[in-house]
């Protein structure tokens, strides 16, 4: 009796191991649908920063470029964001400038951005529509100011990504949001601008159980949320460096050493 059990105590073993060794590997809490972060629209000024080794990034917003509700602002999407891209282009210098407030609207960023001199950003991530949104802004309104803002941007050579509104149930039950991330998505397409569709990545979360803020218990919420930026930096990462190697960017194992300091400007047309 004692041989026979011991005999299925290691048929089991084995059977436990070899299901193991066939179940595919685990995907990351990170991952979303492919078409949330493949974007089509090449960021020539990024590409530009990126083959010199160092990329200057301007991100403006409201209240989540600076993490509330995580461990400190280190934690926040920006951050991980430039962290992201370090790993993904070894060698590379992230000059990361960090603008915004709790409860900014689309009037103030657009000021921020019209202001930007010299050294000009190669990239400025704009996020918007969520304060629009939670106070029923007219859709009208912020779409003025994208398109002036993006314009801007576009003629002076400097690449930008638009980032729309955090996913949040009790936003959607009291507020018409898909008519606030159309205005960004018409102004991005019109303009020439990526999106990182934030809305839709959190909502993909959400709904497989991965990331949930709103339904994650209170002493477990810093480390959610600090997670939830992570991904969105990694994302936002895989979407400027597509949009790079769009640009012509070589891949980083290509790439070659910084040389001496060059012009940023534009090419002319």
């Amino acid at each position: 009796m004692r041989r026979l059990a011991k005999r299925l105590v290691v048929a089991m073993q084995a059977g436990a191991l070899l299901a193991l060794l066939a179940a595919p590997a685990r995907a990351s809490i990170c991952d979303v649908p492919p078409e949330l972060v493949d974007s089509p629209v090449p960021l020539e000024a990024t590409a530009r920063g990126l083959r010199r080794g160092v990329l200057r990034v301007l991100v403006v917003g409201s209240a989540s470029v600076f993490g509330p509700g995580g461990s400190g602002p280190d934690a926040a999407w920006p951050g991980q964001f430039a962290t992201r891209l370090r790993e993904g282009w070894p060698g590379l210098r992230v000059e990361l400038e960090v603008r915004g407030a709790r409860g900014m609207m689309a009037d103030e960023m657009l000021a921020m951005i019209l202001a930007v001199t010299t050294p000009r950003p190669h990239l400025v991530v704009w996020q918007a529509g969520s304060v629009e949104a939670a106070r029923g802004q007219d859709t009208d309104w912020l779409a003025r100011r994208l398109n002036t803002g993006l314009e801007a941007l576009r003629e002076r050579g400097i690449d930008a990504v638009l980032m729309d509104q955090q996913f949040s149930r009790f936003m959607r039950a009291n507020s018409d949001v898909d008519s606030y991330r159309d205005a960004l998505r018409m102004a991005g397409s019109v303009h020439g601008a990526a999106l990182l569709q934030r809305y839709a990545m959190m909502q993909h979360w959400a709904e497989s159980e991965r990331i949930d803020i709103e339904r994650t218990p209170r002493e477990r919420r810093v480390a959610a949320t600090d997670q939830l930026h992570a991904c969105l930096g990694r994302a936002l990462a895989r979407l400027v460096l597509d949009g790079a190697a769009d640009a012509g960017a070589p891949s980083p194992d290509n790439a070659q050493r910084p040389g001496p300091p060059q012009s940023d400007a534009a090419p002319r047309p």
